[in-house]
């Protein structure tokens, strides 16, 4: 299809790195669409490491965690989602792994109010720190929730406030 003309640009979502090796045997990939937050830091080891090498532009998804990073997801919160919300029963949103995501939460707070971003915009900024990440792509339901996250793109955290930040994941294993 590329070739003909009809795709412009080929992207995938959720591959690993063999998965991204056997496609670019095929042809080129441009981007590549994974999950990556404080919560789940997984792609760091190989996948953003490989996109890298590879002039492969990475546009995250989920940064704030389904929204467990915002700042605005609290024990009674959770306890009040519909049991038709995935989240209430997700190992993320409950124990053991509950706790440790609240105290990151309150970390990213912590940081932000110090310069005057929501947690969520640190939450982002960390994601696009990395330099394989060329982009976000970030979930609202209001137009509040806009403003709190919009800027993250042009927020450069500190090296300070990283090593600050990933202490609370780093205790959990999480960047490890």
């Amino acid at each position: 299809m590329q070739r003909e003309g009809k795709v412009r640009w080929i992207g995938v979502s959720n591959f690993d790195v063999d998965q991204m090796k056997l496609a670019q045997d095929i042809a080129p990939i441009t981007s590549l669409q994974p999950p990556y937050s404080l919560v789940h830091p997984e792609v760091e080891k190989k996948i953003l490491p490989f996109c890298e090498q590879e002039g492969i532009g990475v546009i995250v998804y989920s940064p704030m965690a389904s929204g467990l990073l915002t700042g605005a997801m609290t024990r009674e919160r959770i306890a009040g989602l519909p049991e038709d919300d995935w989240r209430k029963h997700h190992p993320d949103f409950n124990e053991p792994k509950l706790t440790t995501h609240l105290a990151l939460t309150r970390r990213l707070r912590a940081v932000g109010h110090r310069r005057g971003y929501e947690p969520g915009a640190v939450a982002v900024a960390w994601t696009l720190r990395h330099p394989a990440v060329t982009g976000a792509i970030v979930g609202a339901r209001t137009a509040k929730q806009v403003d709190g996250v919009v800027g993250a793109a042009a927020r450069r955290l500190a090296r300070s406030e990283v090593v600050e930040i990933e202490s609370i994941a780093n205790r959990a294993g999480r960047l490890q």
